[in-house]
């Protein structure tokens, strides 16, 4: 027989177990996470990662497996999002850029606000970098090489709409200077362009590009960010270098299908808030420089207002014609 005591316990250890674990919805297969570029892209890495401390933390019943969907600058991975219609075991991993193309392109036909948000997690800044034999020491002697040879400078980046191709519009506007951006659907064949000497810069993220910079194999010249990374202490953001363009944000959530019940948004909601909590995350945004910026379903559709209105701000100072 039960002991008062342990009786005690075990009534207060059921009230306490989350609600979403405790009642309705509960995934019961594999669940895929949706990203909207190839392999070794910023989205994909932050989604392998999200499995892998998933699996360590034991925050499913069932795996988390990464889908690459590139195309269409994220629209063909909106699109498939929108198929599933009424799918709770399907996940989208959406950055700026999923906002940012319909603002520019009146063929985008599914933009986030058809989606079903569920959670913003991080706001993530981003390094201007070259080979590490380069010839430029700082970005304004790029900017230089830029001038006295138009056009034939070449960056590599990912999507015509994404942060890099942004951050290069800004930057030509405000110097003059022009260079060409060659497009790749994934982070490891920007990287590879570069590090080859196919192409002489890049715009990327910390994560992305991590490995090769801790590595020697690249050089830092400038942060897209309000102040400096605590691991690139030496490098100056854009203003510090003498480029006062607006910093261009990136913000990567999740969303899901459109039309899953209440109950659902309220499980994955709860289940990336925990995810956010857990040792692992806290270990990852600090080694990759994110900053955690965690908010709810409810939040993150406020915010997709508050994030569109800047970027259509900073897409018209980069003399790009907006269409919504």
């Amino acid at each position: 027989m039960k002991s008062p005591l342990r009786s005690l316990i075990a009534l207060v250890a059921l009230l306490c177990a989350p609600l979403s674990f405790a009642e309705g919805f509960k995934p019961a297969r594999t669940v895929d996470l949706v990203v909207h570029t190839g392999p070794g892209g910023g989205s994909d890495v932050l989604a392998r990662a999200i499995a892998v401390m998933v699996e360590k933390e034991k925050l499913l019943p069932v795996r988390l497996q990464v889908i690459n969907k590139p195309g269409g600058n994220a629209a063909v991975a909106a699109a498939h999002l929108a198929e599933k219609k009424g799918d709770p075991n399907t996940l989208g991993l959406f950055t700026g850029v999923w906002l940012q193309t319909p603002l520019v392109s009146s063929e985008a036909k599914v933009t986030l606000r058809d989606l079903t948000p569920i959670a913003r997690l991080v706001l993530e800044p981003a390094v201007i970098a070259v080979k590490a034999d380069a010839p430029y020491k700082t970005l304004a002697e790029f900017i230089e090489a830029a001038k006295k040879n138009p056009g034939q400078l070449k960056q590599s980046g990912g999507s015509n709409t994404s942060r890099d191709n942004v951050v290069r519009q800004l930057l030509q506007k405000s110097t003059g200077a022009r260079w060409a951006f060659i497009s790749f659907p994934g982070g490891g064949e920007r990287i590879a362009a570069l590090l080859g000497g196919h192409v002489n810069i890049m715009v990327i993220e910390p994560e992305e590009a991590g490995e090769h910079i801790r590595a020697g194999n690249l050089r830092v010249l400038a942060q897209v960010s309000e102040k400096r990374l605590a691991k690139f202490p030496e490098v100056p953001t854009l203003k510090e270098a003498g480029f006062d363009v607006p910093v261009v944000p990136q913000v990567r959530g999740v969303v899901a299908p459109p039309g899953i019940p209440k109950e659902n948004v309220e499980f994955w909601q709860d289940f990336f808030r925990r995810l956010t909590r857990t040792p692992s995350w806290q270990k990852y945004i600090e080694d990759n420089q994110f900053e955690d910026g965690y908010q709810n379903a409810a939040e993150l559709a406020k915010f997709y207002d508050e994030f569109t209105d800047r970027m259509r701000e900073i897409l018209k100072d980069a003399g790009v014609k907006t269409v919504r």
